[in-house]
């Protein structure tokens, strides 16, 4: 797995974690990266996650970073290793009720819209601070917010990119300065995909999901 290697010697003087995108991708292709040293994998649809979790070695991280609907969040809360994708406060509650049940803490990260594409989920800055100042978030046990994710808009121009970037980077430094300031746990800013992972590295991205450049195109049928 030479794309494996390379992308991971490109990442490590940054100490960026890879998260490997392996959605619509089968298990014996996994398991390819999986026996190369691999463990971080990245789902976007949570039926397909739980069919790999299933069939796969219990010591895979699993990331969901698609968005999840409340409905499916009892499905994942008592394994997933870090859900990416937290779009809304109802979400978040959800994961916090089925993660008590299961007598757990779930990691998360807050993801938020920077892409100039209607398409894109994701908190509006103010909206997040105002959830994070509420009284019903600091009741949330049993949840704990490790950073912050985005996608910036597809575009050629690099430019663009960097600049939704640089917002999500700065959105990040605002939550951990007045948020969590005292919590070594909130460290992730999770950005930067297989077009624009370097424009990402360079702006301070501690997670990269990374699906195409190992996979190669996505298997649809």
């Amino acid at each position: 797995m030479k794309e494996l290697q390379g992308l991971l010697q490109e990442l490590e003087p940054h100490h960026t974690t890879l998260v490997a995108v392996s959605k619509t991708h089968p298990p014996e292709k996994i398991m390819e990266l999986y026996n190369a040293g691999q463990r971080d994998f990245g789902e976007n649809r949570v039926q397909e996650m739980i069919e790999k979790y299933e069939q796969m070695p219990k010591d895979i991280r699993w990331h969901l970073i698609g968005h999840l609907q409340t409905n499916k969040a009892k499905y994942v809360t008592s394994w997933v290793h870090l859900i990416h994708s937290i779009d809304s406060f109802k979400v978040l509650k959800e994961i916090n009720k089925r993660a008590k049940n299961d007598e757990r803490t779930v990691d998360c990260l807050l993801q938020f819209k920077v892409a100039e594409e209607d398409t894109k989920y994701g908190f509006e800055p103010e909206e997040a601070y105002e959830m994070l100042r509420s009284e019903q978030f600091q009741n949330l046990k049993n949840i704990r917010i490790n950073g912050v994710m985005g996608m910036a808009t597809f575009t050629d121009d690099m430019e663009q990119v960097r600049r939704e970037f640089k917002q999500l980077r700065n959105i990040f430094q605002h939550l951990k300065d007045n948020f969590f300031a005292d919590q070594d746990s909130f460290r992730e800013l999770s950005m930067g995909m297989s077009g624009d992972y370097r424009i990402a590295l360079e702006e301070g991205s501690t997670m990269v999901r990374v699906g195409s450049l190992l996979f190669g195109e996505r298997a649809y049928g």
